[in-house]
């Protein structure tokens, strides 16, 4: 059932998780809050500083769903937010457009905690027994609570995808995944020219709820509401875009590993990538600069051959 070539795909976006965590990794920790970027609406002309930046950080969820259909047809999709939210509000034309359920989550706690997680992981589990023909998950979200969820649906057979933002995703998730995708490299996602900020490697730092950091100069930090409440976990860098020297690390990994599983020198390129994505799902090579695995290969020429025969492409290590 787990089988990438077709299928039937449901989506189930985590849209606080997704929309705050694009937001922090443009403008910075703890940005979201200090902006209270919640309660304005996004606006590219005529609005302050704040809206601004939401429109320069809006979510495509289009490009997203047309990615999830590369798998098979997307036979559900929802998305779980409070709605009456001005910021969340200002995405409803766009998700009704596509046909994408919302979900309404109404804050359950002064925190402002919806329960995303909880309502949405009960769906996910809902769904796979009542519709048993669900080949693929579609898990928008890079938050580590939903590590035991891509456990279970891997477990009941499906095939799990992931797609969170680079630098605001915990690595247990993607690890979790059978692929995971980072927003950035989706294909059509819009990415606004500048820099996006990295996340501060400071002491304190979690995943699901990033370091406070100095407010701006000339800026007061709000109270805003806290959606992705902190954690005692233990201290965790999030997950960012893997680096050339890390891919290279995967393939020759992933080529030592399928020569010792079988002495057959020259593997299949696409055995390859498969194995490349079982050790690391975070691994795209359009997020490494080509345009396909070929051109990935052929850039580590010093290291591997490649060769043709007939329409199978092989590679071995030199």
């Amino acid at each position: 059932m787990a089988d990438q070539t077709e299928g039937r795909v449901a989506v189930y976006i985590d849209f606080d998780n997704i929309v705050i965590s694009r937001y922090d990794q443009l403008n910075g920790n703890m940005a979201w809050r200090n902006d209270n970027a919640r309660n304005v609406v996004p606006a590219r002309t005529g609005g302050d500083e704040t809206a601004t930046r939401l429109a320069e950080a809006e979510v495509d969820v289009g490009a997203i769903l047309d990615y999830a259909s590369s798998f098979g047809t997307v036979a559900l999709s929802r998305a779980y937010a409070d709605w009456s939210v001005p910021v969340n509000a200002s995405y409803r034309k766009q998700l009704v457009n596509r046909a994408v359920d919302l979900t309404q989550l109404f804050p359950t706690t002064k925190a402002f905690k919806n329960g995303a997680d909880i309502r949405l992981s009960v769906d996910v589990l809902e769904d796979l027994f009542r519709l048993p023909d669900l080949t693929h998950v579609v898990i928008v979200a890079g938050d580590s609570d939903y590590i035991a969820l891509a456990q279970r649906c891997k477990r009941l057979g499906r095939f799990v995808l992931g797609i969170g933002v680079s630098g605001r995703t915990s690595p247990a998730l993607i690890a979790a995944c059978d692929h995971f995708e980072m927003y950035d490299g989706i294909p059509g996602a819009v990415t606004p020219e500048r820099a996006a900020v990295p996340p501060a490697a400071s002491a304190g730092t979690t995943v699901d709820s990033p370091a406070a950091e100095e407010p701006r100069r000339g800026r007061r930090a709000t109270a805003a509401p806290e959606f992705l409440a902190p954690t005692d976990e233990a201290t965790v860098e999030p997950a960012t875009a893997m680096s050339d020297e890390t891919a290279t690390r995967l393939l020759v990994r992933a080529l030592e590993l399928l020569l010792a599983k079988d002495d057959e020198e020259w593997k299949n390129a696409a055995s390859v990538k498969s194995q490349i994505r079982r050790l690391d799902p975070s691994f795209s090579e359009r997020t490494l600069g080509y345009r396909s695995f070929t051109d990935f290969l052929n850039a580590r020429s010093d290291l591997i051959e490649v060769k043709t025969e007939g329409s199978e492409r092989l590679v071995r290590l030199r």
